[in-house]
């Protein structure tokens, strides 16, 4: 049967006329004169081919037939999940909710939001939440999350993605890093240049980055040692070997026991990260819940 919005509303007037069984007050709740629920009833026992309601032999009122009594029940069961359609969604209970949320981010992001997330999310005993955290391509990341297989990114924009929302989420600046006793005093520019270096490089293989750019723009070039794909590894480089790296102040603050941070000789654009999420996304109760708890981290 074709569901047009003129047989939707005939199913919602049988809805009332099935509960009420008397076509006065039927029209009544719907609001409608009787004389036009009586014509809207002719045409549902046209489209049913039943006469669904017959007039009762004692007192007032009209008798359910058989083909009526049966659709009743699940007539109003789904007439009632429609409405919920049109409902706004619940409230998002950190303590009630099942859910896992997947978070798109670098290990460098990670080291600074993975935990204190867990950890809001442990306060807010929301023991049924489930974080996990994917390191995709960049070129994989606008499709994850319009595929709905990641809630939210945290980077530099992807590569695509058109119906994507973002928000910067913080930004720090860069420093240099070196093993304790490597340098005694202050990076300078000398310095800097005379040491080997180990840089990340998310798409793996390169040895060359941002610093590069800026450095060559002095007409000056560092020797890049190593290149790695993940920044967890940089601290054992630089704890067991002579390189400098430049990464992101509050990452190397974590390693602060280990190694010295020094500040940058040079000048920088400051590091950035930001939040992405698909449109679809925005005002649903568990996703706000989740970027809530990221920007009040960062």
């Amino acid at each position: 049967m074709d569901i047009s919005p003129e047989r939707l509303k005939l199913l919602a007037s049988l809805d009332a006329l099935l509960e009420q069984g008397n076509v006065t007050k039927a029209a009544q709740r719907l609001h409608i004169s009787q004389p036009a629920l009586s014509a809207q009833l002719g045409r549902l026992r046209t489209l049913f081919d039943d006469a669904l309601l017959v007039p009762a032999k004692q007192g007032r009122g009209m008798v359910l037939t058989h083909r009526a009594e049966a659709i009743k029940a699940p007539l109003h069961q789904a007439l009632e999940r429609l409405k919920q359609l049109l409902e706004a969604p619940p409230d998002f209970v950190p303590e009630q909710a099942q859910r896992t949320f997947v978070l798109i981010m670098n290990d460098n992001a990670a080291s600074m939001l993975a935990g204190p997330l867990l950890a809001l999310a442990q306060q807010a005993k929301a023991r049924g939440v489930r974080l996990a955290f994917l390191n995709l391509p960049k070129s994989r990341v606008g499709e994850a999350l319009e595929r709905g297989e990641a809630d939210i990114a945290i980077g530099t924009p992807p590569d695509s993605g058109e119906w994507l929302i973002s928000r910067r989420l913080l930004r720090d600046e860069f420093c240099v890093a070196c093993r304790r006793g490597l340098v005694s005093g202050a990076v300078d520019l000398n310095t800097y240049l005379s040491l080997p270096h180990a840089m990340v490089s998310g798409d793996g293989g390169n040895f060359a980055s941002a610093v590069d750019t800026a450095l060559a723009k002095l007409g000056l070039r560092r020797d890049v040692a190593i290149s790695v794909q993940n920044y967890g590894v940089i601290p054992t480089i630089l704890m067991s070997s002579d390189c400098l790296c430049t990464l992101p102040k509050r990452f190397l603050a974590s390693f602060g026991m280990h190694l010295e941070l020094h500040p940058m000789p040079f000048s920088l654009p400051e590091f950035a990260l930001s939040a992405f999420w698909h449109t679809r996304s925005s005002h649903d109760p568990g996703h706000m819940w989740l970027r809530e708890q990221l920007f009040s981290i960062a």
